[in-house]
């Protein structure tokens, strides 16, 4: 076979390591002959509800056990796995679902008055099935032979949807294949498999115990999703928290009481909470099994990393700059509390910085392009041809993922991140990109997070404008905060206006809901006198 196939890895995987755990939740372990068992259940039933090959299958489910077996599941029947929101509502899970196709939804039983209310608006969906009844009832049912196959059969060809997006539009599905989706997640694997499948080279992998990972964030995401499938491809744990607020004393026990090696977390949001927890109770928690944090989705600051550091002279730290459009762009990799920076990665093996003319940037001259990344890439979005010309594009003969970030690239090669044109600023004519200014707000030691929007303003066309939140106990001081940025970033760039917050309302993947930002900001500024 010359293609990577989820569903082909992880039953061999299953079939060299039964006994070892796949899957740790706060209620059950699943070992890897229980994982592919359930999943060869769950196959066999979807194959009797006349699907077809190839068709779309919604995962509208909180992390646990059922959302890894069902994509098994999925994949096992040369199905589609489509990941859901589970905070959407209404007319976005109909538009989303609409337009997926999806002809089953696998959901939460706590969704249940949802999926009633917008049943009768989704056409497509033929079957539905509720976890933990309906899902249990069939997947204790014995498989009729292990490793179900569909007629069609599977490939690397099959195809990975990943929905994005949601807070600048509607959400846009990104078409991978299979096997572009594993060679961009294996490219940076302990284990690399190569760019060739091979079962054999999955069999030497586990023939030691893999990796035990715990994805801090949801399984709906990108972020979730790849680092839990990239661990399983070569034979590891995924430790998976309970559904609900993040709460870092739940990831601190999980970490010591699982041996955890691996920890993925969306940036500062989620760091500093753990940060904060074990300054509050030192000497609780044993996390000497820990060896990788990961950030994903939004940036570590410097000093959140030397604070990490601090947690034991072991810990490497990888701060990685991709979206889910391209994987692996660029990162930052830091194995002591010195070496951490803000916002500066090296970029990855296919990453270019190119001007609008698709011609590299040079190195030093201090202009701005965007981040284009080659390699493993998606076919494109669904039902959406023209978003999928203007962001894959052809350079110079060979395939680009070009999404939109923007970036300066240093003398020495290095990315100096600047964030997404679309949420950028023109004030007086100068771009302003929100990451960059974010970045040097949250220096400050009493600003726990940040967001940058620029509001409507008669004399510069539009105002940087800042919201933050505050450490606890403490007050904004405007001057003061204004002051610090301006020892990092340009007098243009420095926020006129600056408001605390009680909070940002970070997505669980780490994003910003811009829009709604945009809108706290105008309201307040309009009340506001802004800074000179």
């Amino acid at each position: 076979m010359g293609t990577w196939n989820f569903a082909n890895i992880w039953e061999t995987v299953a079939r060299h390591q039964p006994d070892r755990p796949a899957i740790i939740t706060a209620d059950e372990h699943v070992s890897w002959g229980e994982f592919d068992r359930r999943a060869d259940s769950l196959a066999a039933w979807m194959l009797e509800q006349s699907v077809d090959a190839q068709d779309r299958v919604a995962q509208y489910l909180y992390n646990g056990a059922p959302y890894l077996e069902s994509m098994f599941a999925i994949m096992k029947a040369g199905l589609v796995p489509v990941n859901t929101n589970y905070r959407y509502v209404g007319d976005e899970l109909v538009h989303l679902w609409n337009d997926a196709g999806v002809v089953g939804v696998i959901y939460d039983r706590e969704f249940e008055p949802m999926v009633e209310a917008v049943r009768d608006r989704v056409s497509s969906v033929r079957w539905w099935l509720s976890v933990p009844d309906s899902y249990r009832a069939v997947t204790e049912t014995a498989a009729p032979t292990q490793g179900v196959t569909a007629p069609w059969g599977r490939s690397g060809d099959d195809l990975y949807m990943l929905y994005t997006g949601g807070t600048t539009g509607n959400p846009k599905g990104v078409l991978w294949r299979q096997d572009d989706w594993f060679g961009a997640l294996n490219g940076t694997s302990v284990r690399p498999l190569g760019d060739h499948a091979d079962l054999d080279l999955v069999r030497d992998a586990v023939v030691d115990p893999g990796p035990t990972v715990l994805p801090a964030c949801p399984l709906m995401h990108g972020t979730g999703a790849g680092s839990a499938m990239s661990a399983l491809a070569i034979g590891g744990t995924v430790v998976l928290l309970p559904p609900g607020r993040f709460q870092p004393q739940q990831l601190l026990d999980a970490i010591e009481t699982n041996g955890v090696k691996s920890v993925v977390l969306i940036g500062d949001a989620q760091a500093r909470p753990v940060i904060e927890a074990m300054a509050a109770e030192p000497g609780r928690w044993d996390l000497s099994a820990l060896r990788v944090i990961i950030s994903s989705g939004a940036m570590l600051s410097a000093e959140v990393k030397a604070a990490l550091h601090a947690i034991s002279p072991k810990i490497v730290v990888i701060d990685s700059l991709g979206s889910s459009e391209a994987l692996g762009a660029a990162s930052s990799v830091s194995r002591s509390a010195g070496e951490g920076t803000t916002g500066r990665f090296q970029p990855g093996p296919h990453t270019k910085v190119i001007d609008d003319d698709g011609c590299e940037i040079e190195p030093g001259s201090g202009q701005v392009g965007r981040l284009a990344v080659g390699g493993r890439i998606p076919l494109g979005y669904h039902n959406d041809p023209k978003k999928t010309a203007e962001t894959f594009v052809e350079v110079d003969g060979q395939r680009f993922a070009i999404a939109g970030d923007h970036a300066t690239i240093t003398a020495e090669g290095n990315i100096e991140f600047l964030g997404r044109g679309s949420t950028s600023i023109n004030t007086g004519g100068e771009k302003v990109f929100p990451d960059e200014v974010e970045t040097a707000l949250k220096r400050h030691p009493d600003v726990v997070d940040a967001a940058v929007v620029g509001v409507p303003d008669k004399r510069f066309g539009q105002a940087v404008t800042a919201l933050v939140e505050m450490a606890p106990g403490t007050v904004l001081d405007t001057g003061d905060v204004r002051d610090q940025c301006r020892e990092f970033i340009a007098g243009y760039k420095v926020p006129r206006h600056v408001f605390q917050i009680d909070s940002l309302n970070r997505a669980a993947n780490g994003k910003l809901n811009y829009q709604n930002l945009l809108e706290i900001g105008r309201q307040r500024a309009a009340e506001d006198k802004p800074a000179e």
